[in-house]
Protein backbone atom coordinates (compact mmCIF):
# COMPACT_ATOMS: atom_id res chain seq x y z
CA UNK A 1 0.00 0.00 0.00
CA UNK A 2 2.78 2.43 0.92
CA UNK A 3 4.55 1.69 -2.36
CA UNK A 4 1.38 2.48 -4.32
CA UNK A 5 0.90 5.68 -2.33
CA UNK A 6 4.47 6.82 -3.00
CA UNK A 7 4.07 6.14 -6.72
CA UNK A 8 0.75 8.05 -6.78
CA UNK A 9 2.28 11.06 -5.03
CA UNK A 10 5.26 11.02 -7.40
CA UNK A 11 2.95 10.88 -10.42
CA UNK A 12 0.97 13.85 -9.11
CA UNK A 13 4.19 15.80 -8.56
CA UNK A 14 5.34 14.97 -12.09
CA UNK A 15 1.98 16.08 -13.49
CA UNK A 16 2.31 19.46 -11.81
CA UNK A 17 5.94 19.75 -12.90
CA UNK A 18 4.99 18.87 -16.49
CA UNK A 19 2.33 21.58 -16.57
CA UNK A 20 4.77 24.13 -15.18
CA UNK A 21 7.36 23.07 -17.77
CA UNK A 22 4.94 23.83 -20.59
CA UNK A 23 4.20 27.26 -19.15
CA UNK A 24 7.92 27.94 -18.72
CA UNK A 25 8.64 27.05 -22.34
CA UNK A 26 5.79 29.23 -23.56
CA UNK A 27 6.83 32.24 -21.49
CA UNK A 28 10.56 32.10 -22.30
CA UNK A 29 10.43 31.49 -26.05
CA UNK A 30 7.95 34.17 -27.13
CA UNK A 31 10.68 36.87 -27.11
CA UNK A 32 8.27 39.72 -26.52
CA UNK A 33 10.14 40.96 -23.45
CA UNK A 34 13.50 40.54 -21.76
CA UNK A 35 14.15 37.17 -20.10
CA UNK A 36 16.04 37.65 -16.82
CA UNK A 37 18.75 35.10 -16.10
CA UNK A 38 20.58 34.72 -12.80
CA UNK A 39 24.12 33.33 -12.59
CA UNK A 40 24.99 31.87 -9.18
CA UNK A 41 28.68 30.95 -8.66
CA UNK A 42 29.50 27.93 -6.52
CA UNK A 43 32.82 26.44 -5.44
CA UNK A 44 33.06 22.85 -6.66
CA UNK A 45 35.97 22.03 -4.35
CA UNK A 46 37.75 23.13 -1.20
CA UNK A 47 40.65 24.68 -3.11
CA UNK A 48 41.98 28.03 -1.94
CA UNK A 49 42.69 28.84 -5.60
CA UNK A 50 39.00 28.43 -6.41
CA UNK A 51 38.07 30.59 -3.42
CA UNK A 52 40.44 33.34 -4.58
CA UNK A 53 39.02 33.19 -8.09
CA UNK A 54 35.44 33.46 -6.86
CA UNK A 55 36.39 36.43 -4.68
CA UNK A 56 37.40 38.44 -7.75
CA UNK A 57 34.57 37.23 -10.01
CA UNK A 58 32.45 40.12 -11.26
CA UNK A 59 29.74 40.97 -13.78
CA UNK A 60 32.29 41.78 -16.45
CA UNK A 61 33.33 38.11 -16.61
CA UNK A 62 29.94 37.12 -18.06
CA UNK A 63 28.68 40.25 -19.85
CA UNK A 64 29.94 38.95 -23.18
CA UNK A 65 27.35 36.14 -23.02
CA UNK A 66 24.47 38.60 -23.08
CA UNK A 67 26.15 40.68 -25.78
CA UNK A 68 26.64 37.64 -28.00
CA UNK A 69 23.01 36.55 -27.67
CA UNK A 70 21.75 40.08 -28.27
CA UNK A 71 23.73 40.33 -31.51
CA UNK A 72 22.62 36.89 -32.70
CA UNK A 73 18.97 37.58 -31.84
CA UNK A 74 19.11 40.80 -33.82
CA UNK A 75 20.59 38.90 -36.77
CA UNK A 76 17.46 36.73 -36.77
CA UNK A 77 15.13 39.71 -36.53
CA UNK A 78 14.10 39.39 -32.87
CA UNK A 79 12.43 42.67 -32.01
CA UNK A 80 13.06 43.00 -28.26
CA UNK A 81 16.05 45.28 -27.57
CA UNK A 82 17.47 43.15 -24.74
CA UNK A 83 16.36 39.54 -25.28
CA UNK A 84 18.37 38.33 -22.27
CA UNK A 85 19.63 40.11 -19.17
CA UNK A 86 22.26 38.04 -17.37
CA UNK A 87 23.08 39.07 -13.80
CA UNK A 88 25.77 37.68 -11.51
CA UNK A 89 24.64 36.99 -7.94
CA UNK A 90 26.74 36.35 -4.80
CA UNK A 91 28.49 33.00 -4.41
CA UNK A 92 26.39 30.22 -2.89
CA UNK A 93 27.76 28.15 -0.03
CA UNK A 94 26.10 24.84 -0.92
CA UNK A 95 26.55 22.92 -4.17
CA UNK A 96 23.56 21.77 -6.22
CA UNK A 97 22.64 18.07 -6.06
CA UNK A 98 24.97 15.86 -8.08
CA UNK A 99 23.89 13.31 -10.69
CA UNK A 100 25.93 10.21 -11.39
CA UNK A 101 26.67 9.64 -15.08
CA UNK A 102 25.18 6.14 -14.99
CA UNK A 103 21.99 7.10 -13.14
CA UNK A 104 18.75 5.40 -14.17
CA UNK A 105 15.46 7.04 -15.07
CA UNK A 106 14.01 7.03 -11.54
CA UNK A 107 17.22 8.45 -10.07
CA UNK A 108 17.24 11.18 -12.70
CA UNK A 109 13.66 12.12 -11.86
CA UNK A 110 14.52 12.40 -8.16
CA UNK A 111 17.62 14.44 -9.03
CA UNK A 112 15.49 16.80 -11.12
CA UNK A 113 13.10 17.33 -8.21
CA UNK A 114 16.01 17.93 -5.80
CA UNK A 115 17.48 20.44 -8.25
CA UNK A 116 14.15 22.28 -8.42
CA UNK A 117 14.13 22.52 -4.63
CA UNK A 118 17.73 23.75 -4.59
CA UNK A 119 16.79 26.33 -7.24
CA UNK A 120 13.79 27.52 -5.24
CA UNK A 121 15.98 28.03 -2.17
CA UNK A 122 18.53 30.02 -4.16
CA UNK A 123 15.88 32.25 -5.76
CA UNK A 124 14.10 32.76 -2.43
CA UNK A 125 17.18 34.64 -1.23
CA UNK A 126 16.82 37.15 -4.09
CA UNK A 127 14.92 40.09 -2.65
CA UNK A 128 13.32 41.37 -5.86
CA UNK A 129 13.25 40.90 -9.61
CA UNK A 130 13.88 37.20 -9.33
CA UNK A 131 15.36 35.71 -12.48
CA UNK A 132 13.29 33.42 -14.67
CA UNK A 133 16.26 31.15 -15.45
CA UNK A 134 18.93 30.08 -12.95
CA UNK A 135 22.47 29.11 -13.91
CA UNK A 136 24.55 27.46 -11.20
CA UNK A 137 28.20 27.97 -12.15
CA UNK A 138 30.40 25.38 -10.46
CA UNK A 139 34.03 26.46 -10.56
CA UNK A 140 36.83 23.87 -10.36
CA UNK A 141 40.51 24.36 -9.59
CA UNK A 142 42.30 23.22 -12.81
CA UNK A 143 45.18 21.93 -10.69
CA UNK A 144 42.78 19.42 -9.13
CA UNK A 145 40.44 18.72 -12.05
CA UNK A 146 41.85 17.97 -15.48
CA UNK A 147 38.51 17.11 -17.09
CA UNK A 148 35.28 18.81 -16.09
CA UNK A 149 32.11 16.86 -15.31
CA UNK A 150 29.31 17.04 -17.83
CA UNK A 151 27.20 20.20 -17.57
CA UNK A 152 23.42 20.08 -17.82
CA UNK A 153 21.01 22.70 -19.12
CA UNK A 154 17.34 21.86 -18.55
CA UNK A 155 14.41 23.55 -20.24
CA UNK A 156 12.10 21.75 -17.85
CA UNK A 157 12.87 23.72 -14.73
CA UNK A 158 14.70 26.57 -16.49
CA UNK A 159 17.92 25.60 -14.75
CA UNK A 160 21.49 24.80 -15.76
CA UNK A 161 24.35 23.29 -13.78
CA UNK A 162 27.50 24.50 -15.53
CA UNK A 163 30.98 23.20 -14.73
CA UNK A 164 33.79 25.70 -15.36
CA UNK A 165 37.47 26.23 -14.59
CA UNK A 166 38.45 28.74 -11.91
CA UNK A 167 41.15 30.23 -14.11
CA UNK A 168 41.49 33.55 -15.89
CA UNK A 169 43.10 31.79 -18.86
CA UNK A 170 39.89 29.75 -19.28
CA UNK A 171 37.40 32.60 -19.08
CA UNK A 172 36.76 32.80 -22.83
CA UNK A 173 36.01 29.06 -22.92
CA UNK A 174 33.88 29.42 -19.79
CA UNK A 175 31.69 31.96 -21.54
CA UNK A 176 31.17 29.57 -24.46
CA UNK A 177 30.08 26.80 -22.08
CA UNK A 178 27.75 29.16 -20.19
CA UNK A 179 26.12 30.27 -23.46
CA UNK A 180 25.74 26.67 -24.66
CA UNK A 181 24.05 25.53 -21.45
CA UNK A 182 21.89 28.66 -21.26
CA UNK A 183 20.53 27.94 -24.73
CA UNK A 184 19.63 24.43 -23.56
CA UNK A 185 17.25 26.03 -21.06
CA UNK A 186 15.44 27.66 -24.00
CA UNK A 187 15.07 24.33 -25.80
CA UNK A 188 18.21 24.17 -27.97
CA UNK A 189 19.57 20.67 -28.59
CA UNK A 190 23.15 19.46 -28.97
CA UNK A 191 24.37 19.29 -32.56
CA UNK A 192 27.42 17.09 -32.33
CA UNK A 193 27.95 13.36 -32.60
CA UNK A 194 27.99 11.87 -29.11
CA UNK A 195 30.49 9.19 -30.11
CA UNK A 196 33.07 11.40 -31.83
CA UNK A 197 32.30 14.90 -30.54
CA UNK A 198 32.34 16.15 -34.14
CA UNK A 199 29.70 18.65 -35.33
CA UNK A 200 26.86 17.09 -37.28
CA UNK A 201 26.28 18.28 -40.83
CA UNK A 202 24.41 20.47 -41.64
CA UNK A 203 22.79 21.46 -38.32
CA UNK A 204 26.09 21.61 -36.44
CA UNK A 205 27.77 23.91 -38.97
CA UNK A 206 27.66 27.70 -38.66
CA UNK A 207 28.07 27.98 -42.45
CA UNK A 208 26.80 24.72 -43.99
CA UNK A 209 26.57 26.35 -47.43
CA UNK A 210 30.29 27.16 -47.51
CA UNK A 211 32.15 25.79 -50.56
CA UNK A 212 34.43 24.07 -50.08
CA UNK A 213 32.82 22.82 -46.88
CA UNK A 214 36.09 22.69 -44.93
CA UNK A 215 37.64 24.29 -43.04
CA UNK A 216 34.84 26.21 -41.34
CA UNK A 217 35.82 29.59 -39.92
CA UNK A 218 33.06 29.66 -37.30
CA UNK A 219 31.46 27.22 -34.87
CA UNK A 220 27.77 26.59 -34.22
CA UNK A 221 27.22 27.27 -30.52
CA UNK A 222 25.37 24.01 -29.86
CA UNK A 223 27.94 21.92 -31.77
CA UNK A 224 30.84 23.03 -29.60
CA UNK A 225 33.65 22.73 -32.11
CA UNK A 226 34.77 24.32 -35.37
CA UNK A 227 34.88 21.70 -38.19
CA UNK A 228 38.26 21.61 -39.96
CA UNK A 229 37.70 18.42 -41.99
CA UNK A 230 35.37 15.43 -42.00
CA UNK A 231 37.38 13.96 -39.12
CA UNK A 232 38.82 17.00 -37.34
CA UNK A 233 37.44 19.90 -35.34
CA UNK A 234 38.86 22.36 -32.82
CA UNK A 235 37.54 24.39 -29.94
CA UNK A 236 36.84 28.02 -30.89
CA UNK A 237 38.88 30.68 -29.12
CA UNK A 238 35.95 32.78 -27.93
CA UNK A 239 32.32 33.69 -28.56
CA UNK A 240 33.52 35.83 -31.47
CA UNK A 241 34.04 32.54 -33.33
CA UNK A 242 30.54 31.26 -32.53
CA UNK A 243 27.16 31.61 -34.22
CA UNK A 244 23.60 30.48 -33.51
CA UNK A 245 22.65 28.25 -36.43
CA UNK A 246 19.22 28.23 -38.14
CA UNK A 247 17.97 25.05 -36.42
CA UNK A 248 19.01 26.32 -32.98
CA UNK A 249 17.29 29.65 -33.74
CA UNK A 250 14.12 27.74 -34.60
CA UNK A 251 14.31 25.58 -31.48
CA UNK A 252 14.53 28.59 -29.15
CA UNK A 253 11.81 30.57 -30.92
CA UNK A 254 13.86 33.14 -32.80
CA UNK A 255 12.55 31.73 -36.08
CA UNK A 256 8.93 30.61 -36.30
CA UNK A 257 8.09 27.35 -38.13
Amino acid sequence: MWRALRITVLLLVLLVVGGQAWLDRFSTTRWQRTVFVGAFPVSADASTATARYLAQLDQGKIDEVGGFLKAEARRYGVGVDEPIELKLYPTLTLQPPALDSGAGVFTRILWSLKLRYYRSRALAAVSRSRPKIALFLLYHDPALTQSLPHSAGLQRGLTAVVHLFASRSQEAQNRIVITHELLHTFGATDKYDLATGLPQYPEGFAEPQLAPRYPQQLAEIMAGRMPLSATEARLPDSLEDERVGPLTAREIGWVRP
